[in-house]
């Protein structure tokens, strides 16, 4: 008498039926192989909200400089306080003192090493 070992044995009766397998198949290719991947799309997805985080900021920069700008064009007196603070011009009569908070002081040395 022989005896024969079938594989089909031992996996269970629903891993058989077609179906099942096909859906089975079906999953793991959406969820792994494809190149439209869940895990791709997850990440597309994060970083369309990164910059739609960063559109939002940029469009409220660039409202401010356009305000600033306006002002700058509008008004003398505006524009001498911006080259003053700004680029640190000063009146041939003047001396001009420069005091830093901590913060600018480490900034300015970060940048000069």
């Amino acid at each position: 008498m022989i005896i024969r070992f079938n594989f089909t044995d031992k996996i269970p009766p629903i891993f058989r039926n077609k179906y099942v397998l096909t859906i089975i198949i079906f999953v793991v290719w959406v969820l792994l192989l494809d190149s439209n991947n869940l895990i791709a799309r997850y990440k597309d997805m994060r970083e369309l909200h990164k910059l739609k985080i960063d559109r939002e900021y940029y469009i409220k920069r660039i409202e401010e400089d356009r305000q600033k700008l306006h002002e700058l064009k509008t008004d003398n007196h505006n524009l001498e306080k911006f080259a003053r603070e700004q680029y640190r011009m000063k009146k041939p009569d003047e001396d001009l003192y420069i005091i830093l908070t901590p913060q600018e002081n480490r900034k300015i040395n970060r940048k000069n090493k």
